[in-house]
Order: structure tokens, then sequence, then C-alpha cells
């Protein structure tokens, strides 16, 4: 008589269950749902006709839908009618014609640190794909494993240290009593970590809560980062979203480039080009010489090379040619500016419903915020019940997509906040 415990015979049942009706893979546990998304799919099953999305961080037209700017049709004209335009493999780094200009975008186009070589830019699955691909290379060759995150930050930004094996630390950043910027917590914080950590910084527009530093901030921020020797890894989303000027977007990364120290900056044109399905981005390492950076371009290729092999060439066309082109990039500042506006115009508005209803609190902090979003500071329980009673469905955080507004609908959140925070306090 067989043993139930005979080698042999666990191995027969168990290549029957394979071969059979169970899975090989029954064992695997139900992943917990991603936030973002799960506000996404709760809003489209809503049927209600006044339902607002201020989830999901995109721009929105005034009439809610999705913004195709009139650049980017132009610029897919001019590559539909090239008769030289082919769908060839792209290098292993992108293209070249979008790196160097990408470089030159957040750089600025006299940077020594350009003029000099000592900078290696390749071209990645947008932002999100630039982070992944620079915290890997970290991971392997830099001499520090531990990353300062500051907090509150994007939500996925702990997933790439974490999937590179890298060790996550927060710096305070956010005071929810004043809701603004806690700049003492980020210079004490900061001033403890050991030397050689790595710092997040948001370049500007921060995500999620809409404060940035000033002039003066970034530069006590650079100043106690270079005396730590920490290095900088900046995380650029959204140039040109809160100034509405592509160069102030940028100054606090070209602080940290001026100074001769080194750094790492991702870009993303998800944002201000609205190139989202595109997966437009740009991983950008500034060394202190050009030999530093061959090598670490060499490397960056080993990275990518297993990965994906190399980036889409048709979104980083796009950019290319909006960017090289004198008109195009004008007309693209101004439609940048265009938006930049109307996100003001939202905040003005949502201030003044506000403040018209009486309600209870300090809402100045609306004015204050800058970029895609505002930090409401809303509780958990009040946003649930504006989802409840109001159809509003946003982060549980209290993030508002200020796009995700319309003149329209700015009244509907008004009234929702005002009875959130009245009849939950």
């Amino acid at each position: 008589m067989e043993s139930e415990n005979d080698p042999d015979r666990r191995e027969e049942t168990t290549m029957a269950k394979h071969c059979g009706a169970e899975s090989a893979f029954a064992h695997v546990p139900r992943a917990p749902e991603i936030p973002v998304y799960a506000v996404m799919t709760a809003c489209s099953k809503d049927p209600s006709p006044v339902k607002l999305n201020l989830g999901m961080g995109v721009y929105r037209t005034e009439d809610g839908r999705p913004l195709l700017l009139n650049v980017v049709r132009k610029a897919e004209e001019l590559l539909f009618s090239d008769p030289s335009a082919n769908k060839e493999y792209l290098p292993i780094t992108g293209l070249t014609e979008f790196r160097e200009l990408s470089a030159k975008l957040i750089f600025g186009t006299d940077s020594p640190a350009i003029k000099e070589n000592r900078v290696t830019t390749v071209q990645c699955l947008s932002g999100s794909g630039s982070l992944r691909i620079g915290a890997d290379f970290l991971a392997k060759y830099y001499y520090q494993s531990t990353v300062y995150l500051p907090e509150p930050t994007y939500g996925n930004h702990p997933n790439f240290f974490i999937a590179a094996g890298l060790c996550l630390r927060t710096y305070r950043y956010y005071d929810p009593v004043t809701r603004g910027l806690d700049f003492q917590g980020i210079l004490e914080d900061l001033a403890s970590a050991p030397s050689g950590a790595i710092v997040l910084l948001h370049a500007c527009a921060h995500n999620p809560t809409g404060v940035d530093p000033t002039v003066e901030q970034w530069e006590e921020i650079r100043q106690i980062i270079r005396s730590k020797g920490l290095l900088p890894f900046f995380d650029c989303a959204y140039q040109g979203f809160v100034s509405a000027s592509l160069e102030d977007d940028a100054r606090a990364v070209r602080k940290f480039v001026a100074d001769g120290g080194e750094c790492l900056v991702v870009q993303s044109y998800s944002k201000n080009m609205g190139l989202y399905g595109e997966r437009v981005g740009a991983l950008s390492v500034v060394c202190k010489t050009a030999d530093v950076a061959t090598l670490i371009e060499s490397q960056l290729k080993l990275l990518i090379r297993p990965m994906y092999s190399n980036p889409p060439i048709h979104g980083a066309a796009i950019a290319a040619t909006i960017l090289k082109d004198r008109n195009l990039f004008n007309e693209w500042t101004f439609e940048l500016e265009t938006m930049t506006k109307r996100l003001t115009c939202m905040r003005e508005q949502l201030f003044d419903d506000l403040h018209e209803r009486g309600t209870p609190g300090d809402w100045t902090h609306i004015l204050k915020h800058v970029g895609l979003f505002t930090f409401s500071g809303l509780k958990e329980e009040q946003i649930a019940f504006m989802t409840r009673e109001f159809h509003i469905y946003m982060s549980s955080d209290g993030r508002i997509n200020m796009a995700g507004l319309s003149a329209n609908t700015v009244p509907h959140l008004a009234n929702a906040i005002h009875a959130a925070v009245t009849q939950i306090p």
C-alpha cells in the first residue's frame, strides 16, 4: 500500500493538479488595489450626472475632456508628412535630438555642464521609467543605499526605490497646521541625514501638496545638501505648470547644477505637453567630469537593454519637433500659460465660493498652492462623505486635482466641502 507521505506520490499529486483543472498559480494572493486607480474605477461606475473626478493627476479642459495641445497636433502633422520618417528601432539611449533638447530645456541652453559634456541624458519611459532606471543605477553603483523622500510625496515614488532594493527614509516637508511648507523640518531632517544619502526633490509643483519652497529657501536647502555631501535626485514632472515659465520652473535644478556638484534629474512630458500615453521622459545624470558621464551612460545602457531594450520613437519625435522649432516652441509656451492661468482661476473661484458660504476654516492655502494640485486639508471621513453624498471622487489624503474643475463644477465642490466640514468637523 502506497503511503501518502511517499515523495513520488506527492510529486504525482502535484503534477496532476498542475496538469488538471487547478491552476499552477492558484496560490497567488490578490494584491491590494492601487488607490488612485480604485478612485477612477469607482467614479467610472457611478451613474450620477453630477459626479466629479478630482483624483487622477491629469489636465482637463473646461468641459472636462482630455486636452490634445494644438502644438502637438501640428508636430504630428509635420512628422506624418516627412518622407524621411521611419519606424526603425531607436538606440538604447533614445532619440539623440530629443535627449539633447531635453537637457537644454531643464539645464539651460548655456549650461556649463552641457558645454563641458558633464551631462549624460537617456530617453526613458516617461517620468516613472526614468525614476526606476535612476533608482536601479544608484542601487548598483552608488555607495549609499538610503533614500530620503519628502513626507508626503507622489504615491509611486517609494515603489521605484523599494523595487531597486534601496532603503527608504522620509524628511518633513508639509505642515498640516499651516498647510504650507515645513521648512525648518526640512533643514533639520536633512542635517541629520547620513553623509551621502540620496534626497528626492520635487523640482516644482510638489505632488500631492502643491507647496514649493521659495527661491531663498531653495538656496538654503542646496547649501545643507552640499555641505552634508547628500546626492540630490530631482523629479521634474510639471515644468511650466507653476509660473507658466519653463525657465523659472527649472530654477531649483539649475541652482544645484551651477555649483558644480553632481545630481540626477528626471523629466516627464506627460503633463506639460499632454503626452500621457506616449510615455515621453528622460533621465539625466550631471557629473563632475566628462569621463565619468561617459562611464555612467555605458552602464545606463546595460540597465535599459534587458528591461525594454530601447524606448518608443513617436512621443519623443513629437517633443523634439516642438522643442527645436522656434514657432512651435513659442506656441507651446503660450498653451502652457493658458493651462496655468486656468488652474489659477479655479483656485480663486473655489476660495471665493467657500468664503461666500462662510465655510468654517482658513482656506487661503488654496490660493497659495501651485501646480496641478491643492492639498485641501480635508479628513478621510469628510472625503468619504463627499463621495457618498455629492459623488465627488478624490484621493483619501485630500489632494484635489484643480484641472478636474470648471467654472460650472466649482460650486458643486464648494457645497460638498461646506457640508463635509460643518457636518463632520
